[in-house]
């Protein structure tokens, strides 16, 4: 198959996506190992290779004797119809072998959007669509992610997911596989086992009602041995995982092209929107001495010039100054520059971010999220409009020149004079910016908009996405407004935003119109040159399902979500307190520094940070439901 490939290659774009070879890539003997996976993600090489998880699980795979993982991505639209038309299937970057051969064909779900591309790989691999019709011979096809929080959507399509942290669980399933592969069982007879494991859902176990109404009547297990709830898995001992120290180094330039350390894994702040802040909970954090060493390893391991502090944010990993220091002390003779891509909107960070960058300088983004002070109040975001005018003037008296601003439309309460605070707040960051006498023609204050979109979990999963052509109008309102030569307004598409909507709020019912769509050309549905909105419509409409159902409907507070029968750990009582405190325009502190809100996850999970541990118990005391995150 190598020679088919190499005749196509000069026929596309960016050839070196599809070949491998890249540098510190594994190559097993295929013969010799007993466990075989491909790592899917379904996305362009590029954004996939900057992706930390898969250099995270395809270091842990491949530690092992007995297993093998290589990669594969979703081909440009370019390619994809090359290798339809040369009847190329679908093939890992290690061995070019048909992703067919593998006994797991993994996918990692980091976008709703990247649905149509998973219906696309399985159908480039030359495996059947649904799972039920998939035999003991096809590989197996798994996915985990964010977007696995609610994998509803795509329960037809998926043999299992992966729910939370992959590093423990993918062990076990390993495992499994080797055992059950060995002894013969069959396809089912491995699912069932697997749905026993901690953090294992497999869809076909569990049956939907629904109500005359629409709505979801029940989701239940088809035998009562299998939990009636799955619950993610969580890595306890967070500083001693398993961490890669030799990352692949791509042969061309990707989205992230740099060393990853993972200094800290969650977020404290608790704001109400944030998904990606309640399924990464708690928090937890690596020693400076293991950061060191990892660094390191990767610096001398890859060549890069840079590393990357990676959290949801860094400048909160409470020994911050310490281990930017000793990587400054370590590597700034040799060229390496440490960047923070996460940054409070404080004069702290900014400082931090100055003391770090001093080889080279990134450019600094804040995210107010609303413009008005009301507004965050709402959502939860803990700074104000001084703590930012504060951050941005030390920004421009350290030497920056250009600032971005990122906003969100639609969030619950919103009203039009909020999204006019948006528009003022840009101008008066851009007048401390004149006030400092920057050059007008280096100035630059860019404010990104996107559109509000509800998530599973989180405490504003019940609330209704604006309308498009709310959305639209505002948004048209707010470029009316942001002119001027130092001024650049950016935005998402609130047609894109209101399908993302559709498929994170979504059932099972909905992977009919995924699949209508995919098969009306909807694929890269991220990339606004791709995205059809006119055929999602069209599929609605021949699948008979309204998105509107989805997206626009404030969801009751007594129904039964689509998700419900997953627990991640955050209560939905605690889910509710916050919901009647944002209407309140009340904030709620800071669990890693000031108090524990009471979410239950932590005595839930036996991860209790020392920070909060008083905090936690005392909790659990006044409210005993806290302590197993019942719903």
């Amino acid at each position: 198959m190598l020679k088919q490939i190499e005749k196509i290659l000069l026929k596309v774009q960016k050839p070196a996506r599809y070949v491998g070879g890249e540098w510190n890539i594994i190559r097993k003997n295929w013969a010799e190992t007993a466990v075989k996976v491909v790592f899917a993600f379904p996305d362009v090489y590029e954004i996939g290779m900057s992706h930390l998880g898969l250099q995270i699980l395809y270091h842990i795979v491949n530690s092992r004797d007995d297993a093998l993982m290589e990669r594969v991505f979703a081909p440009w639209p370019d390619m994809e119809e090359m290798m339809r038309k040369h009847k190329i299937p679908l093939y890992s970057l290690e061995s070019y072998r048909p992703v067919r051969d593998f006994d797991l064909f993994a996918f990692t779900l980091q976008s709703e959007m990247t649905y149509t591309n998973v219906l696309n790989m399985l159908d480039l691999a030359g495996l059947p669509l649904s799972s039920a019709e998939r035999k003991d011979e096809d590989p197996l096809v798994i996915a985990g992610g964010p977007c696995a929080c609610n994998p509803e959507p795509l329960a037809d399509f998926i043999d299992l997911f992966v729910l939370g942290e992959g590093e423990e669980v993918i062990q076990e399933l390993l495992d499994l596989y080797s055992l059950m592969s060995r002894e013969g069982y069959s396809r089912r007879q491995f699912l069932y086992r697997a749905a026993k494991i901690a953090g294992i859902y497999v869809p076909s176990f569990y049956l939907v009602s629904y109500r005359p109404d629409g709505r979801i009547e029940a989701v239940k297990p088809v035998q009562d041995d299998l939990p009636a709830r799955v619950t993610r898995r969580v890595v306890t001992n967070f500083d001693q995982i398993s961490y890669p120290t030799r990352f692949i180094v791509p042969g061309i330039e990707i989205v992230h092209d740099r060393v990853m350390l993972e200094i800290m894994r969650g977020c404290a702040h608790g704001c109400r929107f944030c998904q990606a802040g309640i399924i990464y909970r708690p928090v937890r954090e690596k020693t400076p001495a293991t950061l060191l060493s990892q660094a390191e390893k990767l610096v001398y391991s890859t060549g890069y010039d840079e590393i990357s502090l990676i959290s949801l944010s860094s400048a909160d990993y409470s020994r911050i100054k310490e281990v930017a220091r000793l990587l400054l002390d370590r590597f700034e003779k040799q060229g390496v520059n440490v960047s923070l891509p996460s940054l409070r909107a404080d004069t702290f960070s900014v400082a931090l971010a100055q003391e770090v960058q001093r080889v080279r300088r990134a450019g600094l983004t804040f995210a107010p999220e609303a413009g008005s002070q009301r507004l965050r109040k709402v959502i939860n975001k803990g700074i104000t409009e001084e703590d930012l005018l504060g951050a941005v003037s030390s920004a421009f008296k350290a030497g920056w020149s250009a600032v971005k601003l990122y906003f969100m439309l639609g969030l619950p309460t919103e009203t039009e004079e909020d999204v006019i605070e948006i528009a003022r707040l840009a101008y008066r960051v851009l007048r401390v910016g004149i006030d400092q006498k920057i050059s007008s023609a280096r100035l630059k204050v860019t404010v990104s908009v996107s559109s509000f979109v509800p998530k599973a979990h989180t405490v504003f999963q019940w609330e209704p996405q604006g309308e498009v052509a709310v959305l639209r109008q505002r948004q048209k309102g707010l470029r009316e407004k942001l002119k001027g030569r130092n001024l650049v307004f950016r935005w998402s598409e609130p047609e894109m935003s209101f399908i993302e909507a559709v498929l994170a709020r979504g059932d099972r019912r909905l992977g009919r119109v995924i699949e209508e769509a995919w098969r009306e050309g909807c694929r890269f549905d991220g990339w606004s040159e791709y995205f059809l909105y006119e055929r999602w419509c069209n599929a609605f409409q021949r699948v008979g399902l309204d998105p509107a159902f989805y997206a626009n409907r404030r969801y009751d507070y007594d129904e039964v979500l689509p998700w419900e029968h997953l627990n991640f750990g955050v209560s939905k009582d605690f889910l509710r307190r916050e919901v009647e405190l944002a209407l309140k325009g009340q904030q709620t502190p800071t669990c890693q520094r000031e108090k524990c809100a009471g979410c239950g996850l932590c005595p839930a999970f036996g991860v209790i940070p020392e920070i909060i541990a008083s905090e936690v118990n005392e909790v659990a005391v006044r409210n005993p439901e806290v302590i197993n995150g019942s719903f």
